[in-house]
């Protein structure tokens, strides 16, 4: 399969399936429409003034680096620099740190008021905002201040890291959980996004770039349980759960590692051995228990925890994505078919905990519409 990168030509896999092409497109901006500009039962961006907005998680009623980065992200591929810049400006205000340690980084919660809840930095929203920042220069060309979009995303991965905690372990080239701990997340890995940071970040930290996607995708391999291709929450540097809180089960966090695989399929080539991780991912909830297993929580072997999940319209999203993956294997066509039918039957969700259930839903959406796309 060719490589987007190469050739600037996106698989839409909702079309390949037999999906109007129209009816994908239109659905693709009626969720975006939804997200940002729908009622207020449905919404969770929202304007301050007359050139900031920020997003809300709904179901914490915080501001997060996490949505902030995810809202900028989906800005710029739908190509809306006034909410890439709203929101920017409202992060660079209200959650940038200048002071102590965490120099250079975000805090992590933010009141809707602009207040810090924690002047603690969460590595995701970092690698985000860097990621949207440059594609933001090559759609709309870099400005003056904090609108000079590529240097921003240049001094943001300057910091993570030369600062005192850097928020990647210099030595294996994995990303942390958080800048003073020594475990990893992986859901945070996006391989994808370091091959572009290898080629516009500091010159002098490229290759540190260029070796960490190297070591996410090996480290994706050992994170994902060799038969059900689940993956812990939180996790060890050699990929086994950390069992902190719980976080050791697949669970909410859990979920964008098929999304963040998918789509890495779709900008640098599928790797045969997490393409298979997939396959086993998507076996697991196709064929074990199907209708029953998007409600409760897992160990990483497949036993089930009687406890709800918080996040089902997440997780029907997100393995519809890695069909992205799967589907370059031809055992694993059925089962990809089937998530992705789930998934275009299941609307958005509704309700307080909608934030990270629709954030997910529209990355998802844009990766297998084709709309997910490298900006160079």
């Amino acid at each position: 399969m060719s490589k987007a990168f190469e050739t600037n030509e996106y698989r839409n896999l909702f079309a390949e399936y037999g999906y109007d092409e129209t009816e994908i497109q239109n659905r693709m901006k009626n969720i975006w429409q939804t997200i940002f500009f729908g009622n207020d039962d449905e919404k969770f961006y929202f304007e301050v003034g007359d050139d900031m907005g920020f997003v809300t998680d709904t179901g914490n009623n915080d501001v997060r680096t996490e949505g902030q980065s995810y809202a900028m992200m989906a800005a710029v591929q739908m190509d809306n620099k006034d909410v890439f810049d709203r929101v920017w400006k409202w992060t660079k205000t209200y959650m940038w740190m200048d002071y102590g340690v965490n120099a250079g980084y975000f805090a992590w919660s933010v009141g809707l008021d602009g207040v810090k809840n924690s002047e603690g930095p969460v590595p995701d929203g970092e690698e985000f905002f860097a990621m949207a920042l440059f594609f933001a220069r090559e759609r709309w060309g870099d400005g003056v201040g904090i609108f000079n979009y590529s240097q921003e995303a240049r001094d943001i991965l300057h910091a993570c890291l030369h600062n005192k905690y850097p928020m990647w372990n210099l030595e294996n080239k994995l990303i942390k959980f958080v800048p003073n701990l020594e475990i990893s997340d992986p859901s945070y890995h996006v391989p994808n996004f370091y091959e572009l940071f290898a080629l516009w970040a500091n010159e002098e930290d490229r290759q540190f770039w260029a070796d960490a996607a190297v070591a996410s995708r090996e480290y994706l391999k050992i994170a994902c349980h060799p038969v059900t291709g689940l993956n812990a929450e939180y996790a060890e540097y050699d990929g086994t759960p950390h069992n902190r809180d719980n976080h050791h089960r697949f669970y909410s966090d859990s979920y964008r590692v098929a999304l963040n695989i998918g789509l890495d399929s779709v900008w640098f080539s599928p790797d045969e051995e997490l393409s298979k991780a997939m396959e086993r991912l998507q076996k697991f909830f196709c064929e074990s228990n199907p209708g029953e297993l998007n409600n409760y929580i897992y160990e990483v072997d497949g036993t089930r925890i009687d406890e709800p999940i918080l996040h089902p319209v997440a997780l029907i999203a997100t393995n519809a994505a890695a069909s992205l993956a799967t589907n370059a294997l031809k055992t694993a066509e059925e089962n990809a078919r089937k998530c992705v039918e789930k998934f275009w039957n299941t609307p958005l969700r509704t309700g307080d905990r909608r934030y990270y259930d629709n954030f997910l839903y529209l990355f998802c959406f844009m990766a297998l519409s084709g709309n997910y796309k490298i900006y160079k």
